[in-house]
């Protein structure tokens, strides 16, 4: 059984990213599954750091990016919203170029909080980070 709040579709949750900054480095929604969500993120120069490889913060852009949206998914858009609270992350593996992959999957869905797990690996499935994502669920007003 799914978790989600209704049936989305992947042109739905892409567009409410145009012109962000999620859409100016690449980041793409790529399933969404009965309880995750994927998507991608391009190691390029929008998301290197100085040394070359793939700047941490690009990582938690992606991390946060597909757990804010996942956890917006699963409530009521018209009763609540959700924000987040806390991010937190392990770089694991350097990358240097090619795509990344985050899955974000919940952990906690209450009524006034979310946690999330996001994983992010590489072309070969390799873990490069890790990532939990703590979201404040609100009542709209």
């Amino acid at each position: 059984m799914a978790i989600w709040h209704r049936a989305y579709t992947l042109k739905e949750a892409q567009q409410s990213f145009m012109g962000t900054m999620v859409d100016h480095i690449g980041i793409s929604i790529t399933e969404l599954g009965e309880d995750f969500l994927k998507g991608t993120m391009p190691v390029d120069h929008r998301t290197v750091q100085p040394m070359g490889i793939l700047h941490g913060g690009a990582s938690l852009a992606l991390a946060e990016t597909l757990g804010s949206l996942a956890a917006g998914l699963v409530v009521d858009g018209e009763m609540k919203f959700c924000v987040g609270l806390d991010i937190n992350a392990n770089h694991i593996r350097a990358v240097k170029n090619g795509m990344v992959t985050g899955v974000a999957k919940p952990l906690h869905l209450g009524s006034s909080t979310q946690v999330w797990s996001i994983e992010i690996t590489d072309t070969e499935n390799r873990l490069v980070c890790i990532s939990r994502l703590t979201m404040a669920v609100l009542d709209r007003k």
